[in-house]
């Protein structure tokens, strides 16, 4: 019973001490947002002398946050509700057709989750160039459906095995399309997974930076939060003090939509995995 305690202890004690690790970057983060810029470059560990929001309304009106927040959201909300649904009716699709073709298919489909964007995303940008994707948060948005559904696509069709094939059948016999089998019956049984996509692919597309870069950086209206923050880190000069205040302004909201559904996330993870 002694040796399980400890063992518990010491686990609780590692994982506090990861989690000091990977908090201490953001903990400099918000320290140095408040600070002057003699006051960083004096001593970037050291507590702000006084707490002013100067920086924050400065990088608010630098940034021009308000259009580059609405070009964020923008791309976020088009790229999260394709990926949704997409995603869905393909898993349900290839969930419930049992062939050998279909689970080629599924293979098929999720085997990009393996594929590093870096391989290949310079083809990427010119597929994108020829579809007419470049230069709007629009067309950044479509990209994103290829990106984020293999893993969403992984998610639905392990929850679609959970769901009984009778629903399907009576509502066939009612005179329901598939589609409308679909949505109406089969998809409100997949909330808990479909609200895990929807936090895990916002805080990835919000907080997003190099496809951006590749997409957005030749049309200055159309750039993204993360864009405009990265626009105080100069060739010659970085202004610290407004670049710290600017980051916190960009991540923000992400996390505030984190924190209000992080409860539904292993949720929807668990009812994700595959069931035999």
């Amino acid at each position: 019973m002694k040796r399980r305690t400890f063992s518990s202890s010491l686990i609780t004690v590692l994982l506090t001490l990861v989690a000091v690790v990977y908090l201490y970057p953001l903990f400099l983060v918000v320290i140095n947002s408040f600070k002057s810029f003699s006051e960083i470059t004096s001593n970037v560990l050291a507590l702000p002398t006084s707490f002013s929001f100067d920086n924050f309304l400065k990088a608010f009106s630098i940034m021009q946050y308000p259009r580059y927040f609405l070009n964020t959201l923008i791309a976020t909300s088009i790229g999260v509700c394709g990926v949704v649904v997409v995603s869905s009716l393909a898993g349900f699709k290839l969930s419930r057709t049992k062939t050998r073709y279909s689970w080629i298919m599924f293979l098929v489909l999720i085997a990009p989750m393996m594929i590093p964007f870096h391989s290949f995303m310079i083809a990427l940008v010119k597929v994108a160039k020829e579809l007419h994707l470049i230069g709007s948060p629009l067309g950044l948005g479509v990209l994103y459906w290829g990106l984020g559904s293999s893993l969403a696509l992984f998610m639905y069709h392990g929850a679609v095995k959970g769901i009984p094939h009778e629903l399907d059948d009576c509502a066939e016999i009612d005179g329901a399309s598939p589609l409308r089998s679909f949505f109406q019956i089969i998809f409100p049984l997949l909330q808990p997974v479909t609200v895990s996509v929807i936090v895990i692919n916002t805080m990835w597309m919000w907080n997003d930076f190099l496809l951006p870069l590749l997409v957005l950086s030749g049309s200055k209206k159309s750039l993204t939060l993360q864009l405009a923050a990265y626009n105080f880190f100069g060739l010659y000069k970085v202004e610290w003090n407004y670049a710290m205040a600017g980051v916190l302004l960009t991540i923000l909201p992400a996390v505030i939509f984190y924190l209000c559904l992080q409860q539904y996330i292993i949720k929807g993870m668990v009812a994700g995995s595959v069931k035999t």
